[in-house]
């Protein structure tokens, strides 16, 4: 549960292996802090949208660190696709599934969140609600908006 939804965010195998790591370390040092008010499963899944977007911060900070040292501007941009790595994606499909996740990933985080949860991990609106913290409707208006603008865009690059 926790390597398939990081390696959704991250989508290189190797990364979600470390971030599931990270997790598991703050699931156990965070035992005596869980208070039960919400399932342990919300909980682990919300230890690992966040660690998953801090790698993710981390990783972009890194990126334009380095292209900012050489001379370059908005190049990180352009090549943020190409640490794509997932393990469940064939060769033939590679092109365009990395296609597919380059626009999951320039959603907003809210609508990436709520579509990885509720299309990768098939959590119901109310479990998407509860990891989220906020309501069905919420996640109703996220996921409609995030199809909506994965159409619009998908459309776009297709002709």
């Amino acid at each position: 549960m926790v390597f398939n939804l990081c390696l959704n965010y991250v989508q290189n195998r190797q990364d979600a292996e470390e971030v599931t790591q990270d997790v598991f370390v703050k699931v156990h040092d965070g035992m005596a802090e869980f208070r039960g008010e919400a399932a342990m499963r919300t909980w682990i899944y919300r230890i690992s949208i966040n660690a998953c977007l801090d790698r993710i911060k981390a990783a972009k900070r890194a990126k334009r660190s380095v292209w900012s040292m050489l001379g370059f501007s908005g190049i990180e941009e352009r090549i943020a696709g190409s640490d794509f790595d997932h393990p469940g994606v064939g060769l033939e499909q590679r092109e365009a599934t990395e296609r597919i996740f380059q626009q999951i990933n320039a959603l907003p985080a809210q609508q990436k969140t709520a579509l990885l949860l509720k299309t990768m991990e098939g959590l119901s609106q109310h479990e998407v609600a509860e990891v989220m913290g906020t309501s069905a409707k919420a996640v109703e208006s996220l996921l409609s908006r995030a199809r909506q603008q994965l159409k619009k865009d998908l459309d776009n690059t297709e002709g």
